[in-house]
């Protein structure tokens, strides 16, 4: 069945291409995926899938029947959203809408999940069970996954795969990461509330940019005296907000920031940990603060028999030396992980990387995949989704 697949996906790989130029040509932002959600449902509906529009707002389901003999329900997850970049390539596909641009590989996505399903739905051999494609919308936002699950896209689905590039993997190869894959990702909101008072006279005053700055320099200070250096944690403010006048002593002070970390039990202790620093601070000051500690998406962790199915799946079809088992995650977010709070899944890494030219990082301006990776990363999800039902 293997050379089936490579077969299949090796006629489709100009057609492959064709689709990724065009979605990459015309990116949208999340949430607002309308044109991309209806070239998608068309090439779906070509291959006689049975095609949902609109769930979870902008996004797209699709089920490739199979022959009732196992009772198992499987789910791939592509996302389909853009960035509000503006992209800076000299493609002669590049993005025709000013400011958005397909800087993290979802055109690339989407056209993995369709390729599969073109694959599947011409191999000629009815799989086990049944097999739920998920074209998701506004995943830079981590609003989409929440979305489709709200519209029921997860009932009876017993497993589910995803798959997302990398540019420092060589185009070609995949990266299989057991255990935490991404890191939990969460939003703070600080509000600094002292007393304003001549520049000249800070001793009669309450300054709350200094005491926002001594908030700052603890917590990166207590990050590595008070956390374990094995559960990393990285805490980013990346806004400040606050003064009126140079000669002005500030009486409020704005920050917003993100926090990341990789273990549940971590996670789930740092609210109160943040809190503790900054109310002691402001207490020694004389200061009041308010804190808005948002959770966003928790940590990916993949399923290690899903996990090994896809490994498998990938040495296989590529050969050991174009499989890299990732021995450290990222601590970039991504909201597949909701998903997994209603079936195990994993998500590999695609390499996208090419040596005869640099490989910017995902998110820049100039980012660039090469296209041969398309066709490894239909066949590794075609394959592994083959080898699923065979795996008790």
């Amino acid at each position: 069945m293997l050379s089936t697949i490579k077969d299949i996906a090796a006629k489709l790989a100009p057609r492959l291409i064709e689709i990724r130029r065009h979605i990459h040509s015309h990116p949208e932002l999340s949430g607002q995926e309308y044109q991309t959600a209806a070239y998608v449902a068309g090439v779906l509906s070509s291959c006689g899938l049975h095609v949902q529009e609109l769930v979870g707002k902008t996004g797209v389901v699709a089920e490739l029947a199979g022959s009732g003999e196992d009772a198992r329900l499987l789910a791939v997850r592509t996302d389909m959203d853009a960035l509000p970049i503006h992209e800076r390539t000299d493609l002669d596909f590049k993005s025709r809408s000013l400011g958005i641009m397909h800087a993290c590989g979802h055109d690339v996505h989407t056209t993995v999940g369709l390729g599969t399903a073109m694959v599947l739905a011409q191999m000629g051999v009815l799989l086990p069970g049944t097999v739920r494609f998920l074209f998701q919308p506004a995943e830079e936002t981590a609003q989409g996954a929440s979305w489709m699950i709200r519209d029921g896209v997860m009932e009876d689905v017993t497993s589910i795969f995803g798959v997302h590039v990398f540019p420092t993997i060589p185009g070609g190869s995949v990266g299989i990461r057991y255990g935490a894959l991404t890191a939990a990702a969460d939003d703070l909101e600080l509000m600094i509330t002292g007393e304003s008072g001549h520049g000249a006279r800070p001793h009669e005053a309450i300054d709350a940019i200094w005491i926002a700055s001594q908030v700052i320099t603890a917590l990166q200070q207590a990050i590595s005296r008070t956390q374990n250096p094995l559960r990393p944690v990285v805490l980013t403010i990346g806004q400040i907000q606050g003064g009126r006048a140079p000669n002005v002593i500030a009486d409020q002070v704005r920050m917003l920031g993100t926090v990341r970390s990789l273990h549940p039990e971590t996670s789930a202790n740092l609210p109160e940990w943040i809190e503790h620093i900054v109310a002691s601070i402001c207490a020694t000051y004389g200061a009041k603060y308010t804190l808005n500690y948002r959770r966003g998406v928790p940590s990916v962790q993949n399923d290690p028999g899903l996990t090994q199915i896809m490994e498998a799946a990938a040495s296989e079809a590529w050969g050991g030396d174009r499989v890299q088992i990732l021995l450290e995650p990222s601590l970039g977010a991504e909201d597949f992980s909701l998903y997994l709070d209603h079936a195990p899944g994993t998500m590999f890494r695609l390499g996208v990387g090419n040596p005869d030219r640099p490989n910017y990082p995902l998110h820049h301006p100039q980012f660039l995949v090469d296209e041969a990776a398309i066709v490894t990363g239909v066949v590794t999800m075609a394959y592994a989704v083959y080898k699923y039902w065979s795996t008790p």
